[in-house]
């Protein structure tokens, strides 16, 4: 898959590991990516709020960018997270990560801010004039304050390197408007993991999941199957995952992902404040719904 190419299937929003001082944990991270990559993931999203990059400064941002691409090495996309509420940042952070190795860019909405319609388009129009990767626009209201409505994301469809939009409203009925009026080469990608099978049955292209970063094999397979048009396994598969789509939010995402890698030994369950691990009380559900999807015995 090239930079020309839709983004499809599976893309994990990726952790970033740390070490028990808080820095870096390259080794982790690297086995993290060939890990992912083996089990058959499409795509890979470092630097997200799922990687924690609210906490990196821009040496940080940019290292874990290059490690990602770096032990990739050229096998599945790499979709660079440069999100800021900032533009002339935005900008600035997009052209660090593309230099980085990106394939892609992923931008939130501006968060706080809280700008209105004309206001993200102008944003994004921006960036896209400004940096020469495909960018992923990222919805999620929960983070950010503000929903990007249907038509707005249909108007940025337009701009000339807008790629993709990762949906994370909730909203069906606002997916299912930007699905059946896109441009033939734009993506939409569900930004919820439960909602994956629903928005591909739409005849949505896939998904940016947090869960995948524990059951990468299972949340590819959901997207091939659907591909497929095979709704019968899709929906087998859905069902194993759905305890495990609901633990993964328990507390605020990447509390539980983290977690949950670790109960797996694939990394230490260290977060930057002011996140925190998570409460002990949630691990006997977590750890059930791992055993539920195969992750862990």
């Amino acid at each position: 898959m090239t930079t020309a190419q839709r983004l499809t299937g599976c893309g994990t929003a990726l952790v970033t590991p740390f070490n028990t001082d808080g820095s870096l944990d390259e080794a982790a991270l690297r086995a993290l990516v060939d890990w992912q990559i083996e089990e058959g993931i499409h795509f890979l999203v470092p630097c997200g709020s799922t990687g924690e990059a609210a906490t990196m400064t821009l040496d940080e941002h940019r290292r874990t960018v290059e490690i990602v691409v770096q032990q990739a090495k050229g096998r599945v996309p790499i979709v660079g997270g440069a999100g800021s509420n900032d533009t002339q940042k935005a900008i600035a952070l997009s052209k660090m990560v593309r230099d980085a190795g990106a394939t892609h860019l992923l931008h939130t909405s501006p968060m706080y801010n809280k700008p209105p319609q004309r206001g993200i388009v102008a944003h994004y129009r921006a960036i896209a004039e400004a940096v020469d990767l495909p960018i992923v626009v990222y919805n999620v209201p929960g983070r950010t304050g503000s929903n990007i409505e249907a038509k707005t994301t249909l108007e940025m469809a337009k701009i000339p390197g807008i790629a993709a939009v990762k949906e994370a409203s909730g909203l069906l009925p606002q997916i299912a408007d930007i699905i059946a009026a896109r441009p033939a080469s734009f993506s939409v990608l569900s930004g919820d993991d439960e909602l994956t099978l629903p928005v591909m049955a739409l005849g949505g292209d896939g998904i940016i999941s947090v869960i995948s970063n524990a059951t990468p094999k299972l949340m590819a397979q959901l997207c091939n199957t659907m591909h497929a048009g095979d709704l019968a396994a899709a929906r087998e598969i859905h069902f194993k995952l759905l305890p495990w789509m609901r633990a993964a939010f328990v507390e605020s995402n990447p509390l539980p992902v983290k977690a949950a890698l670790a109960m797996m030994g694939r990394l230490q369950n260290v977060l930057r404040l002011p996140l925190v691990p998570m409460n002990d009380a949630h691990a006997g559900t977590v750890r059930a719904a791992l055993a539920h999807a195969g992750a862990i015995a």
